[in-house]
């Protein structure tokens, strides 16, 4: 008929549908995103976000704001101060992480059983804690950090107590709604941003609190010295990181099984990576102090021979292994050997450079293999034919 959008039918096999979680009898919906074709199921809880999203963050922020008005009532206190020991800062932060740890676990948990999310069904009870104290943490930091911002643009501010309830109730609503929002979204790119957010922030807040101490006149385990201001931050960064890593190679591994059977190869692989996860932390487990130098430096030697072996192996051992990624990897291979031998024969670059540098490449390249880990969970061992067929009424 004139005017008539022109249709095609296409032919799925039931085993890719299985894959995807999806069933013949589910009602789905195609979309256009980045000129390719996504299908999925149709939407059909916008009730259940509108109280995910919505009423639940709104009754829990009204709550918490009324609980810090009384709190304010009952120490007798006005005005209140934007930033301080009993402010609105101080009284956001601490019920906005707490409601929304809460909160976090609860929607986690419930995603458990939630057949569509098969990331939180893949997750075992063994990385839970780890995976809420990392939420936990970045809701933390980004509290503190804004109001951190907002006094320094308006220092020695203060309200009365019914704004600072206002005040306390919008900051608490948007932290439950990320809260919930990340419960409910959370996949292995999603630990992969958290990893780099992690460490970065880690790293930039220890080099900032040793700023005056010209750390870089050391080098860059001299942040975790007990000669550094809060050397505990550095440290813990690195251990907690670690923790992340584990987290992340355990779901990805666990997830590949069920696509490749279990060789040798992907064994040696998971191997590996745990290692140097592991290797990771025990650098900030064992800072550079005088008495233990040496262990640091172990520990610290054996995450270069484990980057080594698994960039020279990654050829191997790395199932569908693309040409692209060995070149990146073989190229990155080489410019850690040119850094190492233009620091040890040349001292060009200086030690803190050549560390700075040498890390920021290896902890790269990392994340381009838990990528391309990630990738082959999604897409399968092989990819399966559909047909497209002309729709003629």
């Amino acid at each position: 008929m004139a005017g008539q959008a022109k249709k095609v039918r296409v032919t799925i096999p039931v085993s890719m549908l299985e894959r995807a979680g999806l069933n013949p009898d589910d009602q789905l919906q195609v979309k256009v995103r980045n000129d390719t074709l996504v299908l999925d199921k149709a939407d059909q809880a916008q009730p259940e976000r509108l109280w995910y999203f919505i009423i639940w963050p709104l009754i829990i922020a009204v709550a918490s704001s009324l609980a810090s008005y009384g709190y304010w009532v009952y120490r007798g206190l006005k005005p209140i101060g934007l930033t301080g020991s009993e402010s609105v800062a101080s009284l956001t932060i601490v019920t906005g992480v707490v409601t929304g740890a809460i909160l976090f676990i609860g929607f986690f948990l419930k995603t458990r059983n939630d057949p569509d999310n098969r990331f939180s069904r893949q997750i075992y009870w063994r990385s839970f804690p780890v995976i809420t104290v990392a939420f936990v943490m970045i809701l933390a930091f980004a509290l503190v950090g804004a109001f951190w911002v907002l006094g320094l643009l308006f220092p020695k501010v203060v309200f009365d107590r019914f704004t600072a309830l206002l005040l306390v109730a919008v900051f608490t609503y948007f932290a439950n709604a990320f809260m919930i929002g990340a419960a409910l979204t959370i996949n292995a790119r999603t630990l992969s941003t958290i990893l780099t957010v992690v460490i970065v922030s880690g790293c930039v807040i220890s080099m900032a609190a040793n700023g005056q101490r010209r750390w870089w006149q050391h080098n860059l385990s001299f942040l975790g010295t007990e000669s550094a201001r809060n050397a505990w931050q550095f440290n813990l960064t690195l251990i907690f990181s670690a923790l992340l890593m584990v987290v992340l190679i355990d779901y990805l591994f666990v997830s590949l099984s069920r696509i490749y059977p279990r060789n040798w190869r992907t064994s040696t692989l998971r191997v590996l990576l745990t290692l140097t996860a592991i290797d990771f932390g025990a650098v900030g487990m064992f800072p550079n102090n005088t008495d233990l130098h040496w262990l640091h430096d172990a520990v610290a030697g054996g995450l270069v021979t484990l980057l080594v072996l698994l960039i020279v192996g990654v050829r191997w051992l790395l199932p569908g292994v693309t040409k692209d990624f060995l070149w990146i990897s073989y190229g990155i291979g080489v410019g850690l050997l040119i850094l190492n031998f233009g620091f040890r024969w040349f001292r060009f670059p200086s030690l803190t450079a050549f560390e700075i540098q040498a890390f920021a490449i290896s902890f790269g390249w990392l994340l381009l293999l838990f990528g391309q880990l990630q990738d082959l969970v999604n897409e399968g061992s092989t990819p399966l034919a559909v047909e497209l067929e002309q729709d003629v009424d």
